[in-house]
């Protein structure tokens, strides 16, 4: 497993988001899981996110680490979130995780699928 991610950083975590993602992890009661961060073909603009804890990784897979949070994703899923920043929002009008992708040239409006 590569440690760099893509060509350097392939996604960040803001300190919210790394925060989140821990306190996640410890509900879940094991300290291996990761964050796996991948990207589909689908949704309404030609890809989507998927986002889930994962405790198995692929030789190829790239990883980097904030604090004691680690995040995976395989190598193709990684050249379209290189620069992406994963950011989380808690607030009135709801909360949750937000990627922000300059690899996106369009998003649709629910904000989960881009091209």
């Amino acid at each position: 497993m590569r440690v760099d991610g893509y060509g350097g950083l392939m996604i960040t975590l803001t300190d919210v988001a790394a925060d989140k993602v821990k306190e996640l992890i410890e509900a879940e009661g094991e300290a291996e899981l990761a964050l796996r961060v991948a990207v589909r073909p689908g949704g309404c603009s030609g890809f989507s996110y998927e986002m889930y804890f994962d405790s198995e990784f692929a030789d190829d897979d790239m990883k980097v680490g904030f604090g004691e949070v680690n995040v995976v994703s395989d190598p193709m899923s990684a050249q379209l979130l290189d620069g992406a920043t994963l950011d989380f929002k808690d607030g009135l009008m709801g909360s949750g995780f937000a990627i922000d992708n300059p690899n996106a040239s369009r998003t649709c409006g629910c904000g989960s699928s881009f091209s």
